[in-house]
């Protein structure tokens, strides 16, 4: 038995039901959406956002941050005056999943949506997603989806989407 195998803990497992989805907790990023009139004139329509979706003022505080791309958990529990432990603990009671689950959940889909409907250049996705350098960013995707991010790209992209939304 080794000096340091008294400080290893089992597993924590969730044994309650999280109150709130990735889904329910997403911010997007995008602040208007494209649509076309009568006459066919494209228009922009703000896009109405919910930046406090659990009303949890640490977290929601947390998740626009996450929108942002900025992810350094150490200087967001400064500003709190909290411990890493006590927002891994926040996030994991209130959705269930370990605190870098619901952070790499969470900045996928925001890496996703940008690569779905914006032109960015790869490094802009990555940075505004918060997955980093663009060597980063590519690995992380291929470690997901088996793609580059450029095939990912491809494979979310539909007719009329890019240029769908502005951020």
């Amino acid at each position: 038995m080794s000096y340091h195998s008294w400080k290893k803990r089992p597993p924590r497992e969730f044994r309650g039901k999280p109150q709130w989805t990735l889904d329910e907790m997403y911010i997007s990023p995008f602040t208007a959406r494209r649509r076309y009139d009568e006459e066919g004139v494209m228009h922009y329509d703000a896009v109405e956002r919910n930046t406090a979706p659990t009303g949890v003022e640490v977290m929601d505080h947390y998740l626009r941050r996450l929108s942002e791309g900025k992810d350094v958990v150490k200087d967001f529990c400064r500003i709190y005056g909290l411990r890493t432990e006590d927002m891994e603990a926040l996030i994991f009671i209130l959705t269930g999943m370990k605190g870098q689950d619901f952070r790499m959940a969470y900045q996928l889909r925001l890496a996703d949506e940008l690569l779905r409907f914006t032109d960015l250049p790869l490094a802009e996705v990555a940075r505004r997603s918060g997955l980093g350098s663009h060597t980063n960013f590519c690995v992380v995707i291929h470690r997901k989806w088996k793609q580059t991010p450029t095939e990912r790209r491809t494979a979310l992209r539909q007719k009329g989407d890019a240029g769908r939304y502005r951020l």
